[in-house]
């Protein structure tokens, strides 16, 4: 049994619960700990709310899931039926300040118009407050622009749609398209358009002092892309005993050396942080990848090595693989080999096909599907993921 079902350790709290409605489990991972007053403590989990392929059913809903950080909700994904998924689950859609997209597939872009629209009526205006970032491939700006003109839709809201470029090879030839044409009577704020960089063989999203996001590229019938959203190394501990013997009070001054910032004593002596800074803790690593058969390049396993959490699509079980392939989709065993090659402590399967029920229930057993998985691994942790599932990315400690 997974250690993310075992008895819980102490600290934790691991609660699962059946639906009354007759909707798929809930599971949730609770964790209590006592975070300090550091702007790196932060709380993360991801709630997958639509775990299907190809259509939304009453038992899986289309692809969409959030990271959630510090109460601020990212959403990677957006098929149709996503806002409803958002009022069936314990998230606040209002809270969601960026938008990511994996690629242009109907299941996975059908929800966002309407979720768009949905938050326009429930907002007030706020010229102060910054616009929704929406990332994700070309011509998705023209998708979002064209629905809302076409249907009279005027947003109380800015947002800023910014397109990454894609690259002839992530798709079969025939079914690469240039979108570059779009855009170019647009009158509204553009955002930025990403090329890969040649030398990273990624794009670089964001970046701030916490965090870090980057996308790669995947193969599929269309192209599609994965995202890496990696913390930042917290400062270690500080060695208050060494300070102290160096004849600095607690204070101000522990606050600086904390922040990274060197110190000068009265004496005249430096104190670097380095002296009294343990080691540096390692941030978490989140990598979501969109449908694929594949990866195109090789940043993607550099970018996902070691990722606590590795979302990766199995639509259809070991024994399609061909088929699988064919559509540019991937199986467990081939989220696997690609778990394992990345070293990922934990794999989470989504995107299943309508015939994989949640519980068993459907034409096929998708507990079968968690076993095929789990035999191409070194013992790294697999779970299934089921709609309203929640996840939760406890902090790393400092060795």
């Amino acid at each position: 049994m997974s250690r993310w079902f075992s008895k819980p350790k102490p600290k934790r709290r691991f609660t699962r619960r059946s639906a009354s409605n007759g909707f798929p489990v809930e599971a949730e991972i609770h964790l209590k700990t006592r975070w300090r007053a550091d702007v790196f403590k932060m709380s993360m989990d991801i709630t997958f709310l639509g775990t299907g392929s190809a259509y939304p059913s009453p038992t899986r809903g289309a692809s969409a899931l959030v990271l959630r950080r510090e109460g601020e909700c990212w959403l990677f994904d957006c098929g149709e039926g996503t806002q409803t998924q958002f009022m069936r689950s314990h998230l606040r859609a209002g809270r969601i300040t960026k938008i990511f997209i994996t690629h242009l597939h109907g299941d996975h872009i059908f929800g966002l118009p309407g979720l768009l629209c949905t938050l326009s009526l429930q907002v007030n205006p706020d010229p102060s407050k910054p616009p929704l970032d929406i990332y994700g491939p070309l011509g998705l700006r023209c998708f979002i622009r064209k629905s809302l003109e076409l249907s009279h839709s005027q947003l109380l809201f800015p947002y800023v749609v910014h397109e990454l470029v894609p690259t002839p090879d992530q798709c079969p030839a025939e079914e690469f398209r240039d979108f570059s044409c779009l855009d170019e009577v647009s009158q509204v704020a553009q955002g930025r358009i990403l090329h890969l960089d040649p030398v990273e063989n990624s794009y670089l999203l964001l970046e701030d002092e916490q965090l870090v996001v980057k996308a790669f590229r995947l193969f599929h019938r269309i192209p599609s892309f994965g995202f890496v959203v990696e913390e930042k190394p917290r400062p270690g501990k500080l060695n208050v005993q060494k300070l102290k013997d160096l004849g600095v009070q607690p204070g101000p001054l522990y606050g600086k050396l904390k922040n990274g910032t060197s110190i000068v004593l009265e004496n005249g002596v430096t104190i670097s942080p380095s002296d009294v800074l343990e080691n540096a803790i390692p941030g978490r690593k989140i990598c979501i990848l969109g449908d694929c058969s594949g990866t195109v390049g090789d940043a993607a396993a550099k970018l996902c090595y070691g990722a606590d959490v590795l979302v990766h699509e199995a639509t259809l079980d070991d024994t399609q693989e061909e088929k699988a392939r064919e559509h540019g989709h991937s199986t467990p065993r081939m989220a696997a080999a690609w778990a394992k090659r990345c070293k990922a402590e934990k794999l989470v399967l989504t995107h299943f096909s309508q015939r994989y029920k949640p519980g068993g229930d459907g034409d096929a057993d998708v507990a079968e599907m968690k076993r095929q998985a789990e035999s191409g691994l070194d013992g790294q942790e697999v779970t299934l993921a089921e709609d309203l599932m929640t996840i939760e990315i406890p902090m790393k400690k400092g060795k």
